[in-house]
C-alpha cells in the first residue's frame, strides 16, 4: 500500500510511520519545512520525506496524490493550549481538517484513518471502562474540535463514499514524546525525575488514566490498513487506568530512587478518570495492547537514555 501520513514526523506519527515502513508499506510524510527527519532512512526502506504545511491546499493535493491510504495525524495543539487559544484551535486543527477532507473528494483515496482522543471526546464518563457508545461531551476545546472532525469525516463517508476509521487514542507514551508542550504525564514525569526536579502532580493525584504505550497504539494504527469490516469508530486503550500517584510511584520503581512531589490545585478541564473499553478493536482488529505500564516505562527510561 501507499501511505501518507500527515504529521509523520511526530510522537505517534513517527511510531505509525516505522510500523509502516517495517510493514513493507511504501510511506510518504508530509511534515513542516523546518523538521528535521526523526532518524535517517535505509536505502531500502521506501519513504519519502515531503516537506509541506497541512494548512496549505496545494501541498496537501501534492502529498494525496497517488496514495492509497490516508493518516491523518496532525494536532497543533494539546488540550490545555486548545483551552488557552480554542479559535485558533479550530483554525488550525478543523479548519486544516476539512481543507483535507475537501482535497480527498478530489482525489480517490482507499481510506483515511484519524487520531481522535479517547481521553477527551468521552468527557467526564457515566461508565467504565468507557466504550465506543458512550455518550461524547467533552470538556476540553480539543476534545470538542475533536469531535467535530469524527463527525466531518463520518459525513464524508456518507454523503462521497470515502472510507473512513476513527482511532480514539488513550493516553501514549514513549520516548518520543515531546516534553516541551508537556505532551503526556509519562514522559514529562519521566524527564522531571530523571533531572532531580519535583514532579508537579494537579489534583491530590488521583486522577487516573489508561496510559498506552507507543509500539502498542502504532501497530493498531498498521491494523487499520487492512480493515474492511463495518465499525468506523474505535477506542485505542489497554483497559486499564493508572493514577498520577501510582504513575510516580512506577517511575520511583523503575529509576530506583524516590521523587519528590508537589502537588497543585486540579485543573478544571481535566476529568477524574478514563479508562477505555477496548473490546471492539480486539474482536474487529485482532489487536492487543502487548505492554504493561511497568515495563512501558522501563522500555521508555532506555529511549530516553539512548536518544
Amino acid at each position: 500500500m501507499k501511505c501518507l501520513v500527515l504529521g509523520g514526523g511526530g510522537f505517534i506519527g513517527s511510531a505509525v510511520t516505522d510500523r509502516l515502513l517495517l510493514d513493507g508499506h511504501l510511506v510518504r510524510v508530509l511534515a513542516r519545512p523546518k523538521l528535521v527527519p526523526y532518524r535517517s532512512f535505509g536505502p531500502k526502506e521506501p519513504m519519502e520525506w515531503m516537506r509541506g504545511d497541512f494548512l496549505n491546499v496545494h501541498d496537501l493535493r501534492k502529498a494525496v496524490q497517488g496514495m492509497d491510504v490516508v493518516f491523518h495525524l496532525v494536532s497543533t495543539t494539546v488540550p490545555k493550549s486548545a483551552n488557552d487559544d480554542p479559535i485558533w484551535d479550530v483554525q488550525s486543527n478543523l479548519v486544516g481538517s476539512l481543507q483535507l477532507l475537501q482535497v480527498l473528494r478530489e482525489q480517490s483515496v482507499g481510506k483515511i484513518i484519524f487520531i481522535s482522543s479517547g481521553g477527551t471526546v468521552y468527557g467526564p464518563p457515566q461508565y467504565l471502562p468507557i466504550n465506543e457508545d458512550h455518550p461524547t461531551n467533552p470538556i476540553t476545546a480539543y476534545g470538542i474540535t475533536k469531535l467535530a472532525i469524527e463527525k466531518h469525516l463520518q459525513m464524508l463517508t456518507h454523503l462521497h463514499g470515502v472510507p473512513s476509521l476513527i482511532l480514539r487514542v488513550s493516553n501514549p507514551y514513549g520516548g518520543r514524546q515531546r516534553i516541551e508542550t508537556a505532551q503526556g504525564a509519562v514522559g514529562v514525569f519521566l524527564h522531571r525525575a530523571l533531572a532531580g526536579v519535583p514532579i508537579e502532580v494537579w489534583g491530590d493525584g488521583e486522577t487516573t488514566r489508561d496510559y498506552i504505550y507507543i509500539r502498542d497504539v502504532a501497530n493498531a494504527f498498521a491494523r487499520a490498513v487492512s480493515y474492511e469490516g463495518e465499525e468506523q469508530v474505535f477506542n485505542v486503550g489497554t483497559g486499564q487506568g493508572t493514577s498520577l500517584n501510582t504513575l510516580v510511584d512506577l517511575i520511583e520503581l523503575v529509576i530506583n530512587r524516590p521523587v519528590k512531589r508537589v502537588y497543585k490545585p486540579a485543573r478544571a478541564f481535566d476529568v477524574p478518570v478514563s479508562i477505555l473499553a477496548n473490546q471492539l478493536i480486539c474482536r474487529e482488529f485482532c489487536w492487543s495492547p502487548q505492554i504493561g505500564i511497568h515495563e512501558g516505562i522501563a522500555q521508555t527510561l532506555c529511549e530516553l537514555n539512548i536518544s
